[in-house]
């Protein structure tokens, strides 16, 4: 039927059209971001006027007979309106409707909703509800005066449309005497009272009449209170209605085609909803009659400031409560209705009113209330609809509330949240069946939702913060050094945790008292799915891996920090919230790559050592004091370029991988160490394996006994050239070099350590601590290694320039034969040559130290010809004072005249010497006595009967009986001989 009165409308009258006051600029047009009422839609097209002057004839009906007696028919003492009167023509019929407006005192109403009272009806106030609404009579602006009077203008009816109405209610109360109004069908009885001599022309009457009945079809056939079956007073109604369109209707009271839709219109009306009442049912089916109260309601608003309530709204809510009789509203509808009215007026206003959100939350509580105490499905189905459109608003803003709210208008965002929060309660505690299955106390509905939203626009945000961040990385690429990504996103995702902490946390906190928490945990969790995909990515240590690494770190323990001062006062001291919060662990993995690149580093090195010292020629770095290798000044130089590397590197925990550094290195120069000692041989690499005992001869001759332990380079007769050419890279000079490179090593490790402490001064991360202790910062292994090598590399050159270099002066030469010919003196002279070379290549340092050993060296040369001489060798008694000369002649090498090693020094080393040359000066039957008590006492008792032979020790001693043995074997003597062959009975030779 609703395509019949499509073209149609009303107010086309000029009477009508001059008068109504102008429409509310401000809820002319409404914005897009309001939801669908939630109501419902009509089925049937009404304009906006129509549905208007529709409620507004209920409100007249109504407010006529609002004392629930029966209609008068004292039709003659009811004055009609004169366009002169003071009240515009407002019949004085219904005394309710004509209440005097007063503003004496504030709105109770308002003040219960917590909305300002504004003295719009004060004396010069331009906020006056009637201001502008002119009564044709020259425009001059006029107040209200009385309820019906308000009413009119605020709903923008003419005077016109007014005083017909009224007259057609007069006219109506005068023939339906004794019923009460709810049960008068009024489109019906105004189709039978008003004429076409009633309006302006016939256009007027045309458009009126098919707005009558099309509220017919509205409230009988398309939202009827009582569902319709198929009975023919439905199909005739509609048949009616129908009809109308082709052939005007006659509405005379005898007239057969109304009584027909008289007929049919009572019959549907008529039915009973199971109230019990005589009610027609002509406008109070769902969603018509919420949509007519709805406009009802708007009329509280005044029509010229859009955002407030009139003064007069407590006086105009009792009037317009009266029309719930005929539209089937009751309070829980009315509240249902008045929190969305309130709601919308708030959202079509843009949302600037405060107030209207205010009242809108106070009234949502008493919606609260009535959805616990009801199961009506139509009501639960209307509240259902209304706070999911509420709802659905405020979460359209609160899931992205990033985008939604800023500094200016922040202030309105708890309201919203409050309202939201509001709507979902009811929602879930009050309608939601799964709730009512589970125990209430295991469900926070207000904390879950603020957990979503939060959740929600923050990843929303965090999305958001990365294509700007990637844009910003492509805007500067063309820049020197630009950030990596990640690296702004992280400083990004700093602020914006800075700006939810202050500006939105405070506002959450009244519903989630943890919410800077979850905020937080969100944010890390977001950037934690990037940074861990980034961290997968990296092979290497490299200026943007550091760069993102150190902003991750950075970001991280701003996040944690926020979320431990907010959950400061929890159960459980924040530990849920920062179980949300898996670690980047971004120190870790920098520590990780800063070890690899150490690792790395150190490999390289020992390759370098490798392959340089393959190379190594062992000779004196020119124009450098101290003697030392090419190789031993580049590791040194290698070592300090390796720190300066490391302490460049962008990372935050020098100090705390520095330890690995040093390490690294330090086994680096220990294994240049042992390379550089490595081949020099060893004391005994030198030392000649004992010859077996042999009874003395004179005639004999030396045959070779000095056999090597160890195979040794070619022995070299001219002790010149074993000097000036060496052995190869083990020459004399060459190993000179060998112990001043691992002296320059030993020496610069305290200066490097020293260096390392200055760049730990000047690192960002470093702490007293962290120079004020040595641990990790010194090398362990290398200055132990460097006086290890020195000391085997000193002792080396010693034995092999005595036992090796010289032993053609000292073991084929020194004391063969007769001794007065075969003297120490060509020994010595090589031996000095060979000091004299040393002292001149050897750091000064390390001099004494390796003349000392050659010393020591020299010593155990000379006990060795004396005890080990093989049977080439003999001595008498006589012998000895050319041993203690020569002995001497060698001290004095060593001393040279106060100006080599210390008397003191060569005292010590020569005490076993001394120890033993007094036994070739004593006599051959004392040392055989001395002999045999002495390995008595040794071998105690066993030992009469045969006297065993003491084993070598090589530890030289006089009261030792394998020292004073070999005394005896050298003899030259006929009772040592004897007293031999008969005890141990030695061969006089090999």
């Amino acid at each position: 039927m609703a395509h019949l009165f499509r073209e149609l409308s009303l107010g086309h009258s000029k009477r009508e059209t001059t008068t109504p006051p102008p429409p509310p600029s401000t809820a002319s047009v409404i914005p897009s971001d309001l939801p669908p009422s939630p109501l419902g839609q009509l089925a049937v097209q009404f304009s906006e006027s129509d549905l208007r002057f529709t409620a507004y004839e209920i409100f007249v009906a109504a407010c006529r007979s609002a004392t629930g007696k029966p209609l008068s028919s004292a039709v003659s003492s009811v004055t009609v309106a004169n366009p002169d009167s003071p009240i515009n023509g407002v019949s004085p019929a219904s005394p309710a409707a004509q209440r005097s407006l007063t503003a004496a005192a504030a709105s109770k109403m308002k003040k219960a909703l917590g909305m300002k009272s504004l003295s719009s009806l004060s004396p010069g106030s331009t906020k006056s509800p009637g201001s502008g609404s002119g009564s044709g009579s020259g425009g001059k602006s006029k107040r209200p005066t009385t309820v019906g009077e308000l009413m009119r203008i605020q709903m923008r009816v003419s005077e016109a449309v007014d005083s017909r109405v009224r007259r057609a209610f007069l006219r109506i109360a005068a023939s339906q005497v004794g019923r009460k109004i709810e049960s008068v069908v009024l489109p019906l009885e105004l189709l039978q009272q008003l004429k076409s001599s009633d309006f302006t022309d016939q256009q007027e009457y045309d458009a009126w009449l098919k707005r009558s009945l099309k509220v017919l079809e509205a409230g009988l056939l398309l939202h009827p209170r009582v569902p319709l079956d198929k009975t023919s007073s439905s199909q005739r109604l509609r048949q009616i209605i129908h009809g109308a369109l082709d052939r005007p209707l006659e509405t005379g009271r005898n007239n057969e085609q109304m009584q027909s839709l008289r007929s049919a219109v009572m019959s549907l009306a008529t039915r009973s909803d199971g109230s019990f009442s005589d009610s027609c049912h002509w406008a109070d089916g769902s969603p018509f009659n919420l949509r007519l109260y709805e406009l009802l309601l708007e009329a509280c608003f005044d029509s010229n400031d859009a955002t407030s309530m009139v003064e007069e709204v407590d006086d105009l809510m009792e009037h317009i409560k009266k029309t719930w009789v005929i539209l089937g509203i009751n309070q829980m509808l009315h509240n249902l209705c008045f929190t969305w009215l309130l709601f919308s007026r708030y959202v079509v206003t843009g949302q600037v009113e405060m107030d209207l959100l205010y009242a809108c939350e106070s009234q949502l509580a008493e919606v609260a209330k009535d959805a616990k105490t009801t199961k009506d499905p139509e009501y639960s189905q209307v509240l259902s609809a209304t706070l999911s459109a509420i709802l659905g608003w405020a979460e359209k803003r609160l899931l992205a509330y990033h985008d939604t709210f800023d500094r200016s208008n922040v202030g309105t965002m708890e309201g919203i949240v409050s309202l939201g929060v509001s709507a979902a309660r009811i929602l879930v505690e009050d309608i939601s069946n799964e709730y009512r299955r589970r125990r209430k106390g295991e469900v926070d509905v207000a904390r879950t939702r603020i957990e979503t939203y939060i959740r929600s626009s923050l990843r929303t945000a965090f999305a958001q913060r990365m294509e700007k961040a990637d844009s910003s990385r492509r805007a500067s690429r063309n820049q020197k050094n630009p950030l990596p990504v990640l690296a702004i996103l992280a400083k990004d995702i700093g602020e914006l945790a800075v700006q939810e902490k202050r500006m939105f946390s405070p506002i959450w906190k009244r519903w989630h008292p943890f919410a800077a928490g979850v905020a937080v945990a969100t944010l890390h969790v977001c950037y934690g799915n990037e940074i861990k995909q980034f961290i997968s990515g990296i092979s290497e240590l490299t200026p943007d891996a550091v760069q993102v690494l150190r902003a991750a770190d950075k970001l991280e323990k701003d996040l944690v920090q926020i979320a431990v001062e907010d959950s400061v006062d929890s159960d459980d001291g924040g530990k849920a919230i920062i179980r949300e919060m898996p670690p980047f662990e971004a120190e870790t993995v920098i520590a990780n790559l800063v070890k690899d690149w150490i690792k790395a580093r150190i490999d390289r090195l020992k390759e370098w050592v490798d392959r340089n010292l393959q190379q190594e020629v062992w000779i004196p770095v020119e124009n450098q004091e101290g003697g030392y290798a090419q190789s031993a000044a580049e590791v040194l130089r290698i070592t300090d370029e390796t720190l300066e590397a490391f302490f460049q590197l962008p990372i935050p925990m020098h100090p705390a991988v520095l330890p690995d550094l040093i390490i690294g290195l330090d086994k680096y120069l220990q294994y240049y160490v042992s390379k550089a000692k490595s081949g020099c041989g060893s004391r005994t690499t030198y030392m000649p394996t004992m010859p077996a005992l042999t009874r003395c001869t004179t005639e004999s001759k030396f045959q070779g006994v000095w056999k090597k332990k160890e195979k040794s380079p070619p022995q070299k007769k001219n002790s010149q050239v074993t000097i000036a050419n060496g052995d190869g890279s083990f020459g004399v000079t060459q190993i000179c070099v060998r112990i001043n490179s691992l002296h320059k090593i030993r020496s610069e490790l305290d200066v490097v350590e020293k260096r390392v402490i200055t760049h730990l001064r000047n690192c960002e991360s470093a702490h007293t601590d962290d120079f004020s202790n040595g641990l990790g910062k010194k090398f362990e292994l290398t200055p132990a290694a460097c006086i290890e090598g020195v000391q085997q590399l000193s002792e080396s050159l010693a034995y092999k320039v005595v036992f090796h270099d010289l032993s053609h002066a000292l073991w084929d030469g020194l004391y063969i034969g007769d001794l007065s010919s075969s003297r120490i003196e060509p020994f010595l002279k090589e031996l000095e040559q060979n000091l004299t070379v040393i002292a001149e290549t050897v750091h000064e340092r390390v001099r004494t130290r390796i003349i000392t050993d050659i010393m020591r060296a020299s010593f155990d040369g000379f006990l060795l010809v004396l005890l080990a001489g093989g049977p080439s060798r003999a001595f008498t008694i006589q012998d000895s004072q050319i041993m203690e000369q020569d002995f001497k002649s060698m001290k004095d090498l060593f001393w040279a005249n106060g100006d080599g090693l210390a008397m003191d020094l060569i005292d010590k080393f020569s005490t076993t010497v001394r120890g033993v040359l007094p036994l070739f000066s004593t006599d051959t039957d004392s040392l055989i006595e001395r002999f045999k008590g002495m390995t008595l006492e040794a071998y105690g008792s066993s030992a009469k009967s045969r006297l065993p032979l003491p084993p070598t020790s090589g530890q030289w001693n006089g009261m030792e009986p394998n020292t004073l043995l070999r005394v005896l074997c050298y003899r030259n003597d006929e009772s040592a001989t004897r007293f031999l062959k008969k005890t141990y009975n030695l061969p006089k030779k090999l």
